[in-house]
């Protein structure tokens, strides 16, 4: 048999077929725009995710027997606000999981409502992505629109309801809306009525490797496909991510060097950070994960590359990073070129050089530019450890990871070995073994990965480097608090 794996991503979607062995037979990626209307906004027009689907699914079948496919699954990006009307027509833009626009909403929800009052409902505290303060603002902003709000999703809830005709969620993706009650698995009434919307607006919640149902028959022709194949209901990108690293059960850690960066550790039993720094999320496995989340990680050299020195051969660029410099670079770098998730909850934070010189050259800048991102992950790391928990060792994925370079440079300030995985396909393969899991190839999904998942390569730490880059980091942690109160001021200059 076959399975599909969907990675509804920020700047485009993956396709993979998978065969009943876990082996990657193809891939097809379909890119979609990214809009920002003002400064701090992110949107995306959800036809477009479903355009990519309606190409890519064809084009990823071509040259196979598109009978054998038995599942699809889905992981996406996270937080976006989909809003649908009584026809199910979408009424605004997307609002995704990188907008900054409801700096408001989340202090209301935060002083207003009260930190220990969310925390206690939804196990965690509003920030900016979160899905609950964009339904504030829309309800403050676009009262028209909000009216006529019938249902409620999120972006791979959006695909799985093309495909369907269901509305549905899992349990990972719903953590993120600030509107899950994570510990019981089930939305909250109070939040709900805090944003001023009723259950049926919600979707119907499943565990991620559970069906939700099969094809419609106008779209199984369409894409070529069996109307029998069954569509499970999928996971957050970063949860699809930790299954298709095989990070589940208890005490397991993956980090994704993506679009954003996130550090995830797996638990078999729900725990929540006191101080909210970290997510504390239901997991694709059936248990809990905490979670931090840097909105800017790979983007940041993206940025740096296609932006500004504006050469597009990033591995020629790193090279010129000298081995004997590592660990010793006198530039420093503030990765919040989109404001700030974890742990520091700051949506005016802003990116910034520091530390240059008359003999600082552009291989210093692209270093710092790569540790800048390595030490806002060992923020949220260090705040796991403060809890208590013991990371001896954490997979790494993402596009980011692809680079030998920002491996070594993450594995020697964290001081911690990074192992990469064999397939290394993100939350496209973790969307497909969940759903395998649901057609019955295997019993669960811990089993699926004990199955599947093979360590292809480890990077370990060196000592010596490990204590340059504690020395490192030791001063990347006072540049914030020093630049904290100056970035107010820039944000109200960038609005004039």
């Amino acid at each position: 048999m076959l399975y599909i794996g969907i990675d509804l991503g920020t700047s485009a979607c993956k396709f993979l077929l998978v065969d009943e062995k876990g082996r990657v037979l193809n891939t097809v990626t379909e890119e979609y725009p990214l809009s920002f209307p003002h400064s701090g906004w992110s949107e995306q027009d959800p036809a477009d995710w479903w355009r990519a689907c309606l190409s890519g699914i064809p084009a990823l079948l071509q040259g196979f027997d598109a009978a054998q496919v038995a599942g699809i699954g889905a992981g996406g990006q996270m937080h976006g606000l989909v809003a649908l009307d009584k026809k199910d027509a979408v009424l605004r833009p997307a609002i995704l999981w990188n907008d900054g626009r409801t700096a408001n909403e989340v202090e209301y929800l935060n002083s207003h409502v009260g930190k220990q009052v969310l925390s206690a409902r939804t196990a965690n505290i509003a920030f900016a992505g979160f899905t609950a303060p964009k339904l504030l603002w829309m309800q403050k902003k676009e009262p028209e629109l909000f009216e006529k709000i019938e249902k409620i999703m999120l972006p791979k809830d959006y695909i799985v309801y093309r495909l369907t005709g269901v509305h549905a969620t899992d349990f990972s993706d719903a953590s993120g809306t600030l509107l899950l009650d994570v510990k019981n698995r089930c939305w909250s009434s109070e939040m709900l009525s805090e944003c001023g919307l009723h259950h049926h607006q919600l979707p119907q919640l499943f565990e991620s490797w559970q069906p939700v149902g099969t094809l419609l028959p106008e779209i199984a022709a369409q894409l070529g496909l069996p109307q029998s194949t069954t569509v499970c209901a999928g996971a957050g990108d970063n949860a699809a991510a930790a299954v298709g690293t095989g990070t589940v059960g208890n005490g397991h850690c993956n980090i994704s060097l993506g679009t954003s960066g996130t550090i995830f550790i797996s638990s078999s039993q729900f725990r929540v950070d006191p101080h909210n720094a970290l997510h504390a999320f239901a997991h694709a496995d059936g248990g809990w994960h905490l979670m931090g989340c840097m909105l800017s990680a790979a983007s940041c050299n993206s940025w740096w590359q296609d932006r500004i020195i504006q050469n597009s051969d990033y591995s020629a660029e790193q090279q010129k990073i000298l081995p004997e410099k590592l660990g010793l670079n006198h530039v420093y770098f503030l990765p919040y070129l989109m404001g700030e998730r974890s742990p520091i909850n700051d949506t005016d934070a802003r990116g910034a050089f520091l530390g240059m010189t008359m003999n600082t050259d552009r291989a210093d800048m692209t270093q710092a530019v790569l540790e800048g991102v390595a030490f806002a992950i060992r923020d949220s790391f260090e705040v796991a450890k403060s809890l208590g928990i013991s990371i001896p060792r954490s997979s790494i994925c993402g596009g980011g990871s692809k680079s030998s370079l920002w491996k070594k440079i993450l594995s020697n300030v964290l001081g911690i070995p990074l192992d990469t995985v064999a397939t290394e396909q993100g939350p496209g393969y973790g969307a497909a073994m969940l759903a395998m899991v649901a057609c019955g190839q295997f019993a669960s999904v811990t089993e699926a990965c004990g199955e599947l998942v093979q360590v292809k390569a480890t990077v370990e730490p060196e000592p010596l480097l490990t204590q340059r880059y504690e020395q490192r980091y030791a001063q990347f942690q006072k540049i914030y608090p020093a630049c904290r109160e100056l970035f107010p001021q820039l944000l109200k200059q960038e609005g004039e």
